[in-house]
């Protein structure tokens, strides 16, 4: 009986496109890092794009596809295992993630998405202090930007940080850091070769944006971080966390510094808690040391960080919540009771937290909110409160119109209790991202809108204006580790000491107080015979740290 003599190079078929494969997903792995979870949709992505490099391999090893003069043509028919599995695989992986898509949808889960955010009723005059002038933030981030840039240039143009690191201008977190809200962002290479030049040593430091005095400085390491988005291979953060947590799944990634000035790298963990693929939520945080590279992931995480829910993430299941309240057709068709986020938020610092604020409205086109949401970025505790009165951008409009003739324009609002009155505060700035001038908007009434050049003097004439328009005006409260003085200011003096400027100010009664320019820039302000409320606290030396001079 006549054998039949093997094909040439059939084995060579069958293993060549394993081995292309498996180079390939190798070099695509480390390259994507996409987490080992069947609810990832980018772990079926690279298995499907796995699939289709193994078919094009088969394909061109079998004869059935081959090059004519540039052109790809395929001749004969698909045959065997090799062209089946990937073929059958592939199905298998778009039905699945079809199959999943819809089952996850929210016409069949409305009550677990509008469950996905518990928002509780809660009072703003007792849940939403009183602050003083320390507490407010008064830079929004493209501010906190601008003063980032001039931190790191203005240590000179000779310095070695300045040709070799940028600051990372993406980051820019808003946390609060021993008990005043800043913003912090690392430094990161210039390129490619200042990272090859300056690897050993690691980011050199960070810069701090203090929101309330608007000073801006870089915080210089004694050892460097060594962990960070700009580094590469190893020590990229994204490759740490993807080799040392392969099935974890990550969304925002922030930068944050504890009370002790140690850097830190946050990582959310992503959760699906609906279907197969829906109900995006957060369940704790990997935290890198961004030193050491020393990681730990938490499902409480400590109470010094300050942001795990990323502020989307938030909105969106609020909208979840607003929307499917009445369930998924009421969303569509009747709408009764819908609400929604307005389309901005921003952040407030309570407790030592860090707040998400945004503007609720009804599903109608109007002006105006039916509330707003205040939503811990830590715990995801959320309060709505319900005031009415006018949405952020009529708000920023009337500040606008306030000073339309030096053009300044408004940052997106914060919301303070300012006499017990629900109040929208923002910054006017110029062209140049600059801080100008304050604007205190009523939320009620969007017409009582005051304007003043510091925090105090703009909150003076919003109180007048309240009172004008009949609302009672509280006192403000003072901190109990803070006192207050009020008097005629009889002389006034300056001097410098050891490069820092002090202020002498004498009151008619007798009374001295000795203030650095640094705490109370104001006061170069102050004349004789002004009529003055000083509110401090005692520093070193017998030297007031000055949270607020506000002339009468």
């Amino acid at each position: 009986m006549e054998q039949t003599a093997p094909k040439k190079g059939g084995a060579l078929r069958v293993v060549l496109p394993i081995v292309v494969t498996v180079l390939f997903g190798a070099a695509y792995y480390y390259l994507a890092l996409p987490a080992l979870n069947l609810q990832s949709r980018e772990f079926w992505a690279f298995l499907g794009i796995l699939l289709v490099v193994w078919l094009l391999c088969a394909l061109l090893t079998s004869g059935v596809m081959r090059m004519d003069r540039g052109d790809v043509r395929v001749q004969g028919k698909l045959k065997g295992l090799r062209f089946r599995i990937p073929l059958i695989a592939l199905g298998v992986i778009v039905l699945f993630n079809i199959i999943g898509g819809i089952v996850s949808a929210p016409i069949f889960h409305a009550q677990s998405y509008y469950e996905l955010l518990d928002v509780q009723t809660g009072d703003f005059a007792s849940d939403v202090a009183e602050i003083s002038y320390s507490e407010i933030p008064m830079l929004d981030r493209d501010s906190s930007v601008q003063l980032g840039k001039r931190a790191l240039g203005s240590i000179g143009a000779t310095s070695n940080l300045v040709s070799q690191f940028e600051v990372a201008d993406y980051e820019y977190s808003q946390i609060n850091y021993q008990g005043e809200p800043v913003r912090v962002a690392p430094l990161e290479y210039g390129n490619l070769i200042k990272w090859f030049n300056n690897r050993a040593d690691g980011l050199p430091g960070y810069i701090v944006v203090n929101m309330v005095t608007q000073e801006a400085r870089l915080v210089r390491l004694e050892e460097g971080m060594k962990i960070s988005n700009s580094e590469h291979f190893g020590r990229n953060l994204y490759r740490v966390l993807r080799f040392r947590y392969p099935t974890m799944m990550f969304g925002d990634v922030n930068f944050e510094i504890d009370e002790d000035g140690t850097p830190w790298w946050i990582c959310s963990r992503i959760v699906k808690t609906i279907g197969i693929f829906g109900g995006t939520d957060i369940h704790g945080a990997v935290l890198v040391n961004a030193v050491t590279g020393e990681s730990a992931y938490y499902e409480d995480v400590p109470t010094w960080v300050d942001r795990v829910y990323n502020a989307d993430l938030v909105v969106e299941q609020y909208n979840y919540h607003g929307t499917l309240v009445n369930g998924w057709v009421n969303s569509w068709l009747g709408q009764k009771g819908i609400t929604t986020t307005t389309e901005g938020y921003n952040y407030i610092a309570q407790n030592d937290d860090v707040y998400l604020y945004t503007g609720v409205t009804s599903a109608g086109e109007d002006e105006s909110n039916v509330g707003f949401i205040l939503v811990n970025q830590r715990t995801k505790e959320a309060r709505y409160y319900n005031i009415t009165g006018a949405e952020e951008y009529s708000a920023m409009s009337s500040a606008q119109g306030a000073v339309q003739h030096l053009h300044y324009t408004a940052t997106f609002p914060i919301l303070l209790n300012i006499s017990n009155e629900p109040t929208y505060f923002m910054a006017l700035k110029d062209s140049a991202e600059l801080v100008k001038m304050y604007a205190m908007v009523n939320v009620a009434d969007y017409q009582i809108t005051a304007t003043g050049a510091s925090v105090e003097a703009c909150q003076r004439n919003y109180e007048a204006l309240l009172a004008e328009n009949g609302i009672q005006v509280t006192d403000p409260v003072i901190p109990a580790d803070q006192d207050t003085v009020s008097g005629t200011l009889a002389d006034l003096r300056s001097v410098v000491v050891e490069g820092t400027t002090l202020f002498y100010l004498t009151m008619e009664d007798g009374r001295s107080y000795v203030l650095s320019a640094a705490s109370c820039p104001e006061a170069v302000l102050l004349n004789p015979g002004d009529r003055v409320t000083i509110t401090f606290e005692l520093g070193e030396g017998d030297i007031l740290t000055a949270v607020s001079v506000a002339k009468e």
